[in-house]
């Protein structure tokens, strides 16, 4: 194809709306896959589409961008995990795909009336959006005997706002439809005209228990469209940081599955363990959740981590070994665990299942392996693979992963050399980049758009959290009421990362 540009070291193909369907079929015969589409306005009055893939496990990712005809015709028909976003950008751009599926809002809530689509440039900032109740589309059932249970928006204890709508019969669930984006921040807006710096900040909050995976990925869009080469120092330093944010995250999901099967012992001893990781990140970086140290270029500060490190990675190492062993021989919890929410291979490919629900589901995927960023170069990566795709599957993922990232850990602090921690970092205007990492949930990538004065004009986020929501329905239908709880803990979701 003629005029094909390369931007930030990432490949940009033009073509017209109407070939979408056919390069995109083309390229997933091929072997490729989809990762994304986003919509951003290049001009005044301009919208542009552009598709995020790859065309292998370790070809660089390239985009299609296009300028698009209201109607677009719609990828989700050959690419399912592209219908939410193209139904996220139909919501907040306006931009109708024909031939769609699932015609219907995702993130605006039925009965939002805005004057203009909310992402539209000329959307006037001091109007509020009207809202009148309306019921959501649910399938038609004539039956007496099926019941109708909305559970939400607002749910005990401190779980986030969802609306969980089951259509059941007893306890056999027939169809389940999650309602989310009851808290939609806007936070891909809130990066436009701020410093990039700022916008690193503002990445580690778009969900506090992927902060730093967020802020990685932001940094690394930032230093492609700037062609800026981190320190190795600090590259190094980012892969270790990014394996003790995995570790938490494991430990506190293992805990709160636990938690799920009644096995209370369980849910206190793991979170006992997430809390002992957190102490070491606070004691290493001065911030639990490692907050405040990324910065495109490198980090803000420089780290000791010092012979202390390893040793108390090792006694807590030792204790989340007899931990996990405890689990995996307590049959209670087994039994609740193998055989719920099985997740097909073939359904979370279609789909786009990431990070350990993909891998539960026999997908030996993982960007810091296929894509390597940071030092992962340098490192060993085990990616860890279950095939059976139920419950017990994916939390055999995640142990796996601990002892993965705890060596990962180790073996950083080996490889680990005095340096600089940070560069000089600008990004020129009209410029932009791609940045990804492989977050505890999956894969999650930033695309950020500079504008004439050197900041942020467009910065997507494709999140795994979005990527997981959309595939967990599909565990859920035709299975039982009692083994909800579990089936959800198993994805280990969030709807902060969904409702960014």
């Amino acid at each position: 194809m003629t005029d094909v540009t390369t931007r930030g070291g990432i490949e940009v193909v033009p073509i017209e709306p109407e070939q979408v369907p056919t390069v995109i079929g083309d390229l997933l015969r091929g072997g490729g896959r989809m990762q994304m589409v986003y919509a951003w306005c290049p001009a005044p009055g301009q919208l542009e589409l552009r598709y995020v893939a790859s065309r292998g496990p370790n070809d660089d990712f390239f985009m299609w961008r296009c300028t698009p005809q209201d109607p677009v015709p719609s990828a989700a028909p050959i690419s399912p995990l592209l219908g939410w976003y193209e139904r996220e950008i139909t919501d907040l751009y306006g931009l109708e795909f024909r031939g769609h599926p699932e015609p219907k809002r995702l993130v605006l809530q039925q009965g939002a009336r805005p004057v203009r689509p909310p992402f539209d440039p000329t959307y006037p900032a001091d109007t509020l959006l009207s809202f009148e109740p309306e019921e959501g589309a649910l399938p038609e059932i004539d039956s007496p005997d099926v019941q109708r249970l909305p559970f939400g928006p607002v749910r005990a204890d401190v779980v986030e706002s969802a609306e969980l709508v089951f259509l059941y019969v007893g306890e056999h669930i027939l169809h389940f439809q999650p309602q989310l984006f009851f808290k939609h921040r806007g936070m891909e807006k809130r990066f436009e005209g701020r410093s990039l710096s700022h916008g690193a900040l503002l990445a580690e909050r778009v969900s506090g228990v992927g902060s730093f995976a967020h802020a990685l990925a932001f940094c690394q869009a930032v230093e492609q469209a700037a062609a800026c080469n981190v320190p190795p120092r600090a590259r190094m330093l980012r892969s270790l940081l990014a394996e003790l944010e995995r570790l938490y995250n494991h430990l506190h999901y293992l805990g709160h599955l636990a938690n799920t099967t009644t096995l209370k012992v369980g849910e206190a001893q793991g979170k006992l363990l997430e809390e002992r990781l957190k102490q070491i990140n606070g004691k290493l970086t001065g911030s639990r959740f490692l907050r405040g140290l990324l910065v495109p270029g490198g980090l803000r500060r420089d780290l000791d981590p010092g012979p202390w490190l390893g040793s108390e990675l090792e006694r807590l190492h030792a204790d989340i070994s007899r931990y996990i062993t405890m689990l995996e021989n307590t049959n209670s919890h087994l039994d609740r665990l193998i055989t719920t929410g099985i997740l097909p291979h073939d359904i979370a490919s279609d789909q786009g299942a990431t990070g350990p629900i993909q891998r539960a589901s026999g997908f030996e995927r993982d960007l810091r392996r296929d894509h390597p960023y940071a030092a992962y170069t340098e490192l060993t990566i085990t990616v860890p693979m279950k095939t059976s795709g139920d419950a017990h599957a994916r939390a055999q993922v995640r142990m796996a992963e601990i002892d993965a990232s705890i060596g990962m850990v180790h073996h950083a602090l080996d490889l680990l050399r005095d340096g600089p921690v940070k560069t000089d970092c600008v990004a020129p205007s009209h410029s932009e980049g791609l940045g990804w990492a492989e977050s505890p949930r999956g894969s999650l990538f930033y695309a950020v758009h500079i504008g004439s004065d050197g900041t942020p004009c467009r910065v997507k986020i494709k999140s795994p959290s979005f990527s997981n929501w959309r595939v967990f329905p599909f565990t859920v239908h035709a299975t039982n009421m009692m083994d909800y709880a579990i089936n959800e803990a198993s994805f280990g979701l969030t709807v902060a990362g969904c409702d960014r």
